[in-house]
């Protein structure tokens, strides 16, 4: 490929360009190495090779970057090196490392399956792993002279956990008889026995045990009628004891989160997009299961408020980096860039092929790889197009469809959104695909869309503070037909509107609310609303003891909904005693009319307590010879020896407590 270092050079700082890097030129290298200065390797192909190298020289940073395949190798008549200065620049940018977890597994392994190819699976897994086979079924089992592991028969009714704490009951599970001689015979056989591991290795061929069971660490499933992938599968699980280190890929943060408040479910997004079960409703808040999360990212590309956040990388980081690929490309006098997300398991290999045998990709495609694309919001998305991006494709493998639900949603919401600020559709493509030749041919069909704008705003702030800059930048750059852009049920963005003939001002909307977006004052009964914090949960819907509030998504660019606006107030009720204002006029007739034909209020005395504040009440009740806390006071516990002696005097025993 045709590599030009000076102009690389202009951009990047000091660049070098080699042919035999990992041969004949490996001194360059090495000289390199006894220096402290960050390098760069723009290639992968001898990754390990240079690494141990590396290693051997004390240099601990060493980063790589692939420009042949994602660059270079390229049928495109257009001038690679934009894209390469690109690569190359965003190489440049550290990531704030993910937290990790520390797993232990003992080596405990349940193998799971029938007959003969279960058995031999499990002698291998022996070797390495502590073994108990589970058989379904042990029809054509011929067992040895001398059995090195139990064997039990039975089927999992349920599983939990994740490696190194899993969790089973077992139906019908019996343990083999050591009389067993021309098959495995089996006795006592009960349902419900529990039983633990640190990894499972099912070759059952039925219905997996776990959602989303390729992400589930410590669990491994083959298709016992393909002996390839079964030992590659025995081949994996072998290496799984030990210590182990997990990323942490999401973060959590509880004080902005919508799920629950006041025993009321408002947002359910994160739990309902979760392919994995990884996240469960506890009350108020949202557990994550760190050791079942896979790190797809659906549930923090749906959260509305940002309390779900991806740490791997974070949002700053993410941004940032497609920033600088954008800018670099464009400043490199790259023309119309295309966005390509895609992860290193499924894209990487895609695109390989696409070099190696093809066409490559396009000179404005520009890759970024990413752990999973299925985590892919509308903060990343609109962050992209406001950096200068005209396209984005989100590519995917299709066996994990039921990863992209929330891809397509915040698809979706995108396209409306950016609909609605006057631009051209189509922007957001989901390429769920394997086919090397059907990608590529994709790729080259994009059209050459219209520019939108290249003003990166700051990727630094809370998601919605992030993305309502980004749209800003969007929106400005178009030409918004309205203020208002109507928005699908499901989305973020939108108003509270009230019923006033019905709201009685009794403010458990405003106790209910999560992010404040609904307020009162402390002076006046009026009902406050800030439209840029309502998240559109609908926890203030379904708190409203009078079906008063109603919920309308919409993304609305007016300056103004980032200030408190009343939706409703009333005139205040003040004390007939004192004439203090204690409570809203609505309220005091709404609850004057409950309390109609109720026998505590039947007289015109008692109906007036309702229009007295709290110390006028008391001070009124007691004036009457009442006593306004004596429903305080606690029963006194009637004994044997009361009822005794009530019967010696001739009393009732309340005659008796009361005298005394």
């Amino acid at each position: 490929m045709a590599v030009d270092p000076a102009k690389l050079g202009a951009a990047y700082g000091e660049v070098s360009s080699h042919n035999q890097l990992c041969r004949s030129e490996m001194g360059v290298l090495e000289t390199a190495l006894a220096t402290e200065s960050p390098i760069c390797i723009a290639c992968t192909q001898e990754r390990p090779l240079f690494e141990e190298i590396a290693a051997e020289a004390g240099h601990q940073a060493v980063s790589f970057v692939n420009v042949r395949e994602m660059a270079g190798w390229s049928a495109d008549d257009a001038s690679k090196t934009p894209k390469i200065e690109a690569l190359l620049t965003a190489a440049r940018q550290h990531a704030v490392p993910a937290r990790l977890r520390a797993i232990e597994s003992d080596g405990l392994c349940l193998v799971i399956g029938s007959g003969q190819s279960a058995f031999d699976a499990a002698q291998r897994l022996n070797r390495t792993l502590s073994v108990t086979l589970l058989l379904t079924a042990s029809d054509n089992l011929v067992l040895p002279s001398e059995l090195q592991f139990p064997v039990f028969s039975g089927r999992v009714a349920s599983a939990a956990g994740s490696l190194g704490d899993f969790q089973l009951v077992v139906d019908g599970y019996a343990s083999m008889l050591p009389s067993s001689r021309a098959k495995p015979e089996f006795a006592m056989r009960r349902d419900g026995a529990k039983t633990s591991c640190s990894v499972i290795f099912d070759m059952s061929g039925e219905t997996a045990l776990f959602t989303r069971a390729h992400g589930r660490d410590g669990y491994f499933r083959a298709d016992p009628g393909n002996p390839v992938a079964v030992l590659e599968a025995v081949i994996e699980a072998s290496n799984y004891v030990g210590s182990f280190e997990k990323p942490i890929y999401v973060s959590y943060d509880a004080s902005i989160c919508a799920h629950e408040r006041s025993r009321k479910t408002g947002c359910t997004k994160c739990i309902d997009q979760c392919p994995a079960g990884a996240i469960t409703g506890e009350g108020d808040i949202i557990v994550v299961d760190a050791g079942i999360c896979g790190g797809c990212g659906n549930c923090a590309a749906h959260c509305p408020t940002g309390a779900v956040a991806y740490t791997y990388p974070t949002r700053t980081d993410q941004i940032s980096r497609l920033q600088t690929l954008a800018r670099t490309f464009l400043a490199a006098g790259g023309q119309a860039p295309v966005l390509l997300l895609h992860d290193a398991g499924h894209g990487t290999p895609l695109i390989g092929a696409m070099a190696r045998f093809g066409r490559g990709l396009p000179a404005r495609v520009i890759p970024l790889e990413m752990h999973a694309t299925s985590g892919v919001g509308h903060d990343v998305m609109a962050a992209a197009l406001a950096a200068g991006f005209r396209q984005i494709v989100v590519l995917g493998d299709p066996h994990k469809t039921e990863e992209f639900g929330a891809v397509a949603a915040e698809s979706q919401l995108m396209e409306t959104l950016l609909t609605g600020f006057g631009h051209k559709g189509g922007r957001i493509v989901t390429l769920l695909e394997s086919d090397p030749d059907q990608v590529e041919a994709a790729l080259y069909a994009l059209p050459e869309l219209p520019e939108l704008t290249r003003s990166a705003p700051s990727p630094l702030g809370g998601k919605r503070e992030v993305t309502r800059a980004a749209l800003g930048v969007l929106a400005e750059a178009g030409k918004p037909g309205s203020s208002i852009v109507a928005l699908s049920g499901s989305a973020p963005y939108g108003t509270v509107l009230v019923n006033t003939d019905a709201c009685t001002l009794c403010m458990a909307c405003v106790s209910s609310c999560p992010v404040d977006a609904l307020r009162d004052t402390p002076d006046t009964p009026q009902l406050r609303f800030v439209e840029a914090a309502c998240v559109q949960c609908g926890i203030c819907e379904s708190t409203c003891p009078e079906s008063a509030i109603s919920l309308e998504p919409r993304y609305n660019l007016s300056p103004a909904i980032m200030q408190p606006i009343t939706l409703h107030e009333d005139e205040p009720a003040c004390c007939t005693s004192c004439g203090k204002a204690f409570a809203a006029g609505g309220m005091l007739r709404a609850v004057e009319k409950r309390l109609q034909g109720n026998w505590m209020f039947d007289t015109d005395e008692r109906r007036a307590l309702i229009h007295m504040c709290e110390e006028c009440r008391l001070e009124t009740l007691s004036r009457d010879g009442a006593d306004p806390f004596a429903i305080a006071h606690q029963r006194r516990t009637r004994t044997t020896d009361d009822y005794l002696e009530a019967g010696r005097r001739g009393l009732t025993v309340d005659d008796f407590l009361n005298d005394k």
